[in-house]
């Protein structure tokens, strides 16, 4: 329902002595389940309340702090509208909310700086990857996981080719014919017109030119792959366009305006699956040939430092899992704590984050997936 940007991403990473308050919960998009999403919202809300007092700060101080999220907390039309997974961000200053597909265990964190680890499944590109749909008459862009799929709002771009082009005639007449081939739940779209000509593929063109600018702004230092639907006569022209590094070779063909959003994800996950598996055993492949090299590493205070200085080009970090503790970049030393302390974060979130903004590819798997069995496994560029 919403997008999150690595931008946003980078706006979230510095912090102050404070309260970062960063919560993340699952949510429902339909049933009778979505009527506990408010009540379970409201009793985080609660614990968000009780964790600002015992540090200190005064009820007057912390019922201002909680004032937007007690007016989400209101409103009916935002719970009617779900997807699997709610973050909220929020401080004495600012406030920010995400309807997001992915299903958040329940997790309130009041720190000096906001917790982020539950969103690098969107920025790893582990998982996370995008369907851009393209027909003359639409565009529409999904955002989907391994298990879900949500159609991204595009506010600002024209939908259209006649939007787009300020409603230039097409004067090519461009017909197609929708099939159903042998397969459970399957369409392809045959183009049956004439050659394009080079005025309408130069429109065509525009066209993509204008929606590759438009979606820049959401891909920019993202790792997930888009897969493109559309008829298939269209794919060598967007790629002509496009300057997004992760555009799949393969596409979903067939003409996409008749494909719900669920159908569209059981097409395009086949094609992503391979890409994430492959680059992730990759990885652990080469942690392990260089095990023992000092190009490896599964000592979180090792790893963080050379996650800060840019050091880091592979990492896995453990979901779920917390190392509590401090970096000082003034001392060049960090700091890690058995139990949370004053003044700590979580070290695996700030490993990850740190690799990511410095170009480097993160893991965010289950524990048991990390190698050595460590909380964190990093491989070095140098």
């Amino acid at each position: 329902m919403d997008s999150i940007t690595m931008a946003e991403l980078k706006t979230f990473l510095p912090g102050y002595p404070g309260s970062y308050v960063s919560l993340f919960m699952p949510t429902h998009r339909a049933g009778r389940e979505t009527e506990q999403d408010p009540i379970r919202f409201k009793n985080l809300l609660q614990e968000v309340d009780e964790r600002l007092l015992a540090k200190g700060l005064r009820s007057p101080e912390v019922r201002e702090i909680l004032k937007p999220a007690q007016r989400l907390l209101q409103d009916q039309g935002f719970w009617r509208n779900q997807s699997n997974g709610l973050a909220v961000f929020f401080t004495p200053e600012e406030f920010h909310s995400y309807r997001l597909p992915l299903p958040f265990e329940e997790l309130v964190v009041v720190a000096d700086r906001f917790y982020l680890k539950p969103l690098l499944p969107f920025f790893t590109g582990d998982g996370h990857f995008y369907i851009l749909a393209l027909s003359q008459n639409q565009v529409r862009l999904l955002e989907g996981t391994r298990h879900t799929v949500d159609e991204i709002d595009l506010e600002s771009m024209p939908t259209s080719m006649a939007e787009a082009l300020q409603y230039e005639r097409f004067e090519k007449q461009l017909q197609f014919h929708t099939g159903t081939p042998s397969g459970a739940g399957s369409r392809s779209a045959m183009f049956h017109g004439h050659s394009i000509s080079d005025e309408d593929k130069d429109r065509i063109l525009r066209w993509f030119h204008r929606i590759d600018d438009e979606l820049s702004g959401l891909f920019t230092l993202g790792r997930s792959p888009v897969v493109l639907a559309g008829v298939e006569y269209l794919f060598p022209l967007y790629k002509e366009a496009n300057s997004y590094p992760h555009l799949v070779g393969d596409g979903i063909p067939g003409n996409p305006e008749e494909l719900r959003p669920e159908e569209l994800h059981a097409l395009a996950w086949p094609i992503v699956q391979p890409l994430f598996m492959q680059a992730q055993e990759k990885a652990a492949a080469q942690y392990s040939q260089l095990a023992g090299t000092g190009q490896t590493t599964a000592d979180v205070s090792e790893a963080v430092l050379a996650a800060h200085h840019g050091r880091v080009d592979v990492l896995f970090v453990a979901l779920g899992v917390q190392v509590w503790g401090n970096l000082d970049p003034g001392t060049n030393t960090v700091l890690v704590h058995e139990d949370l302390e004053p003044g700590d974060e979580d070290l695996l979130d700030l490993a990850a984050i740190r690799s990511i903004l410095n170009g480097g590819t993160v893991y965010a798997v289950e524990p048991e997936k990390v190698p050595d069995h460590a909380p964190l496994a990093a491989v070095f560029r140098y």
